[in-house]
């Protein structure tokens, strides 16, 4: 059993549910990383998301995308982002690290080398935006046989096929978006994510987690409420951009915190 699934597992053992949040690596800088990866922990969170910076992220609004600018100015890229999951490894052995990105990264490194130092770094899963299950049943199978989970996003337009597809391959938990547009957008319909969420079930026997539009205690509390796991990132990433960077850490901890009590409510 892989981190991600024991620890989902001990979740819903308790009746609790997970609260999965997304930092982009290497912003606000790379010395902030692995503090605020820690910091994410101690203010509840149970899976940390942590993006690989790209230049052209696709399924990203202007929040998450102006946090891969700020990165890619510092150079940091996919090998400095294993860097810091080692160095949050030294200390914190428990907390699953799912890495989400694009495809790119990943084949200019080799699907092979990629999965190689993502084992020995101590990640624990993934989530590439621009790779569908029905082309990349290799890379799956190379994933798992490292312990490693292929985490699958599903949106309100997927089919009952492609529903199939990742619940065939996709393991860990899948990650269901809650919305039409990119990342940071508004409006979330929770009766409309519960009643696709029930749809999603009848083929998916997965936790799923939900993302795409959660920016405060209230929504998370109410998307909990009809799924496995909340996650969130572009509020996070917003309320770095306001905060000075000496005070960045404390913030984001203090805000994870303030979702952590409304999902334990």
């Amino acid at each position: 059993m892989s981190r991600i699934q024991s620890t989902l597992s001990a979740l819903t053992a308790k009746k609790k549910k997970a609260l999965i949040p997304f930092i982009t690596a290497g912003d606000p800088g790379p010395d902030l990383t692995v503090p605020l990866m820690h910091a994410l922990v101690a203010g509840g969170s149970d899976i940390l998301e942590l993006g690989v910076p790209f230049s052209d992220p696709m399924a990203e609004g202007p929040v998450i995308q102006r946090a891969c600018e700020r990165a890619l100015k510092f150079n940091v890229g996919m090998r400095d982002v294993l860097g810091f999951v080692s160095e949050f490894r030294k200390t914190n052995n428990t907390t699953p690290v799912v890495l989400m990105g694009y495809a790119n990264p990943i084949e200019r490194m080799g699907q092979t080398a990629f999965v190689q130092a993502a084992k020995a770094a101590g990640v624990d899963g993934t989530i590439v935006v621009d790779y569908p299950p029905e082309e990349c049943e290799e890379f799956v199978a190379t994933l798992k046989a490292n312990e490693m989970d292929p985490i699958f996003l599903l949106a309100p337009t997927s089919t009952e096929e492609r529903i199939q597809q990742v619940a065939k391959l996709g393991s860990g938990f899948s990650y269901y978006v809650s919305l039409k547009g990119v990342t940071g957008a508004a409006n979330i319909n929770t009766q409309e994510v519960a009643e696709r969420i029930a749809a999603i079930r009848k083929h998916v026997k997965l936790p799923i987690g939900v993302g795409f539009g959660i920016r405060d205690a209230a929504t998370a509390k109410a998307v909990a409420a009809v799924s496995d796991a909340v996650v969130i990132g572009s509020r996070i990433i917003q309320e770095m951009e306001n905060t000075p960077h000496d005070q960045v850490v404390e913030k984001v901890q203090t805000f994870i915190a303030g979702i952590r009590k409304a999902l334990d409510e």
